[in-house]
Order: structure tokens, then sequence, then C-alpha cells
């Protein structure tokens, strides 16, 4: 009651029922591959309420403080005070271990969240027209994602992530000219400087996180205006979405699927042990770690630092170290290329038609090879981050094991994208269902040369143009309803919703079917014939019924008929009426 009230007043004031009305009619897909951005966008919900509660106990200062606390290994030492206050927040502040370890897994779960969506639409091609804006939206958040984990990542200054604060900075001043005024620029000085850790503290809880949910709300905000693209199947084309309404289905399982996301994050955190910084100890320059691996999402630069041979050269009498190469110019190649993906396919397809079906990813081999292989190429690297922990576990000599890798990193990503283009042409031109299916003889006959490349398809058409294909819209109890019906593939979906008027059913239709042609029909959809046996038995009832109800009739009649004569029966040895009995005359006997 009181929500309503408020709804209704806010609605007087602000007539926001239109707007509410039609966010709630918004259709989302239902494919599960669509719920990967959400995962993201619940994580990072997830990072923003722990990262809350854990600044309330940081001490971002790289200032000394005296330790005193539980963990009796420390008790008493002299270490920065953004050390001493992370062993505290795990080990004196009530739930501070695992609110810190969730955080960490959060920011986890929400970098592979976004690289796993981002790879969905590289493959189904849901970076095309209309939708290239989003897709750059996309690569700048994950961007945004990698330096706010990073920053994180080092703001407890102990020593693993001193180690991995002193790698990037020494790639930072590896740019010619302008790289050692970077790397003082973002310190405050130079490496390590008092100023370090505030510098840290305010990019991580203040600027990337505000750019991250500007460009969240950017994001959102364009799905709403562009609409969801959608995987082909019955009753879907380029001008409409097939699935569930926002309210109230679609909302529900997003709900459910917000509390799974919490109740994992919150089972990691309590569960599994993350960056234990007590048994690292306080960052010392002169120290190192070993082993030493960093977070997976970066763990990539650190294979290619440790793959690249150490070559130096000079750019117009400057020297540019060794790191510039794996460090700066593979990662800055590596984004760009993200940023410039959409056009440079569109330069090459000569595709300019706008998109709302998506992709198989077995439709473009190319795309789908060059794909494979940049995987294979980072996964190589990952896994190079841990040679030293493979050579020790392998006990094979580590600089054997470094040689296998500089051969692998490029051996690896011709050999799976070669693989994935001769699967994808087999799956195209053969008849097996998937890759499980794909028999030699397929693989041998992908390898020979395509047919002639087809043109690109002609535009759709719109819809209007399409023979076969309305929304009908009728009167049904005095309110409106609508169905979508295309006669050539026999498909009828029938709206849900009961409208008050013949506009706010055509808003509704144009809404999910847009473009298409309305039509207004007489009355409700005529009811399929009934078949044989209903029939049937529909006439045996009309009978059995009128018999029953003749028998009643002659039953009644014949009980009716035979009262009278009962009566009659009955009336001759009855007793005097009483009115008889007060007549009669009273003598001197007993009354």
């Amino acid at each position: 009651m009181i929500v309503d009230r408020l709804a209704r007043a806010l609605d007087d004031r602000l007539r926001l029922s239109p707007v509410a009305r039609r966010a709630l009619a918004k259709v989302f897909p239902d494919h599960w591959s669509f719920m990967l951005g959400e995962i993201a966008l619940y994580s990072l919900v997830a990072l923003i309420l722990t990262g809350v509660y854990l600044t309330f106990f940081f001490d971002a200062s790289s200032a000394d403080r005296v330790y005193r606390g539980g963990y009796a290994p420390l008790d008493g030492a002299t270490t920065s005070a953004a050390y001493a206050s992370t062993v505290r927040l795990s080990w004196d502040v009530r739930a501070g271990l695992l609110i810190r370890q969730t955080h960490h897994w959060a920011a986890l779960v929400f970098v592979a969240a976004i690289a796993v969506h981002l790879t969905r639409i590289f493959f189904t091609g849901a970076f095309r027209k209309p939708r290239e804006l989003n897709w750059l939206v996309g690569v700048t958040m994950l961007t945004l994602a990698l330096a706010n984990g990073f920053t994180g990542y080092s703001m407890p200054d102990d020593l693993l992530s001193g180690m991995g604060l002193r790698i990037i900075v020494s790639v930072v001043e590896s740019i010619p000219l302008v790289g050692a005024w970077l790397a003082a620029l973002a310190l405050g000085g130079e490496f390590p400087s008092e100023e370090m850790i505030p510098r840290l503290f305010v990019t991580h809880v203040l600027l990337v996180p505000a750019a991250l949910v500007a460009l969240v709300s950017l994001h959102l905000g364009v799905i709403v205006r562009q609409k969801h693209s959608q995987f082909p199947g019955p009753g879907r084309t380029e001008h409409n979405v097939v699935g569930s309404r926002l309210w109230p289905s679609y909302a529900l399982r997003s709900l459910a699927l917000f509390a799974w996301v919490l109740a994992v994050l919150f089972a990691l955190g309590g569960l599994v042990q993350i960056n234990p910084v007590w048994l690292y100890g306080p960052f010392e320059p002169a120290q190192s770690t070993s082993p030493a691996q960093p977070d997976w999402y970066v763990a990539w630069g650190d294979g290619a630092l440790r793959l690249f041979p150490p070559w130096e050269f000079r750019i117009a009498g400057h020297l540019v170290p060794a790191p510039f190469l794996p460090g700066v110019v593979l990662g800055g190649l590596t984004f760009l290329a993200l940023y410039a993906w959409p056009f440079v396919e569109r330069l090459c397809t000569r595709d300019r038609l706008p998109h709302q079906l998506l992709d198989r990813p077995r439709d473009h081999p190319v795309r789908l090879a060059i794909g494979v292989a940049v995987l294979t190429f980072f996964a190589v690297l990952v896994v190079a981050a841990g040679d030293d922990i493979l050579a020790r576990l392998l006990r094979v000599p580590v600089y054997d094991l470094l040689n296998t890798f500089r051969v692998l990193v490029f051996v690896l990503p011709v050999l799976s994208g070669a693989l994935a283009f001769l699967a994808a042409r087999a799956l195209r031109r053969g008849d097996a269902a998937g890759p499980g299916e794909l028999t030699r003889a397929d693989l041998r006959a992908a390898r020979r040369p395509a047919p002639r490349r087809k043109a690109v398809d002609a535009p759709e058409r719109p819809a209007r143009d399409r023979p076969g294909e309305r929304v009908e819209m009728w009167t049904e109890d005095g309110v409106w309803r609508w169905r979508y019906r295309d006669e050539p593939r026999r498909s009828v979906i029938t709206g849900n919703q009961a409208l008050r008027s013949e506009d706010e059913a055509a808003s509704a239709a144009r809404l999910a079917y847009p473009g298409v042609d309305q039509v207004v029909v007489p009355g409700p959809p005529p009811p399929p014939p009934p078949g044989p046996l209903r029939t049937a038995l529909r006439r045996w009832g009309r009978a059995a019924a009128a018999g029953s109800l003749l028998v009643g009739i002659v039953l009644d009649w014949r009980r009716n008929r035979r009262r009278p004569a009962q009566d009659r029966a009955t009336g001759e040895g009855a007793a005097p009426r009483p009115e008889s009995r007060d007549e009669a005359p009273t003598g001197g006997g007993p009354t």
C-alpha cells in the first residue's frame, strides 16, 4: 500500500509511468551467454561493496608504522603504514580477512567475465554495425579493469606487489624520451617514493571506479537504445528481439544470478586463501620473492618479458631498454588491434549493413582462425609466466623450458589457427553438427579451395515488404490483444498483455516487432476445428443432457400427480383442525 501510494505520488509529479512501462516491456534474449556481461556487472557491485568496507581500515601511507596485532611474527616490527594496516585488517579486524579475500576474488572474476564476454562478442560478430561504439566501450572497460586490478594488487606494499610494481615501472621507463617522466608523474618521484601509495590509492578507489561506472552506464544506455542482438532462430529477424520481458521473468532470473555471484564470491573469500601478504613480508627493494606469480590477467605480460630476448637498441641516440618491445609494443599493439578490429573487418569484408542476428563462429573461418591463434598466443605467455615453477615440478633446467616456450609461442598459434580454419570450413560445407562429428574426409575436403566467395548479402528488405508477416490486433472482453504471425514460417507468437486501447496494443507490438505491418482483425482468432472424437463427445454430452432433463421432467410430473391422492388418503383419518377444537363446548370434565 505504501509503495503503491509512493509510486502514484511520483508518477503524478514526474510522469514516470510511460517510461517505466516501456522499460519493463523491454525484451531480453534467453541465451545463457548473454549472462556473462551481468556476471561482470554483479562482480563490480561486489567490488564496490567490499571496497568501501576495506577503505575504513586501510592506511594509504608509506610512512613507518610499528605493527601491533595478532600476527605474532610481525608484532613489534616497523613496516610501512599500508602494509601494517593490511596485516591488521587480515588478522585483527572482524571479518576483515573475509572481505579482503572476497574483494580480491571479485576482481579476478570481474576481469575474467569481461574477457569472456568480449570473446563471445568477437566470435559471434556482435561488434558489427550498429554496435561499434559498445565494442569500444567494452575494450576501454577491460583496459581500466586491468589497471584497477594492478593498482589494488600493489597497494598493500608487500614484497610480491612491490616486485610487480617495480617491473611495471621499468616497462614505463623503457619508453623513449618520455618514459622516465611518465613514471615520475605517476609515482610522485623516483621509485619507491613517498607519494607512491597515496597516488595508487586515489587511482584505485576514485578515478578508475568513477570511469568504470560511467562506462557501464553508457554501455547499458546504448544497449537499451539499440536493443540486444540475438542468435538466429524461429521468429527471429533483423528487426525484432525474441526472448523474455524485463518484468517479471528476466528480472527475477537476473536477481537469482546476482545472489549466485555473491554467494560464490563470498564462498571463495571464506574458503580459498589468496594473496597472504603476511607470508610475503613488507617490500624491500633489495629483496625478492621466489617463486613469485602475478594475477592471471597480467601474467601474459610477465611471460612476454621472460621469453623475449634482452635486445637493446638506440633511436636517435637514445637507448631503448629490453622491456620496451615485450612490455610496451606488445601491449600497445594488442589493445590497438582490439579497438580497430570492427573497422578493419568492415573494410576487408565491405559489409556495412546493420546486423541484429549474430553469426555462428563457423560462419567466418578467417575471424575464427585469427581469434583462436591470438588466444593461443596469450595462453602460452600466461603459462610461460610460471616457467620457474614448471621447471621445479618437471625437474628440468629452467633455460631449456624457456627455449621450449620460445618455440611454442610461435608454433602453437599457427597450428591452432589453421586447425580452427579447417574445422570451420568443414562444418560449413559438410553435414556435421559439431566439431566432435568431423571426420578426416571432412577436414581433407575443407583444404580444397573455397568456391567463389558470395557477394555480401543484399540488404534485407523491411519487414513490411515481406509477404505473410503481420501483427494482428483485436478486442476481447473489453481489452485489446495482439499477436505476431509469419505465414511462410508458420510462426505465431501471441502477446501476453491485456491492453486498454488500440494505441497501447500497437505500441507494444511495434516495440517487439518494429516495422511489421499491423492490422485489426474483427474478433478473436478462430479456434482450431474440433477433431472427430471431440465432436462425438460433444454430441453425446448434449444427448445425455437432454435425456437427463427429459427424465427429470417426467419423474417430477409423476410425483406431482401422486401427491393429491396421498393427501386425500391421509385427510380421512386425520385429527380435527385446531379451530374445531376451540369451537368444541367445554364441560365439567378435565380440560
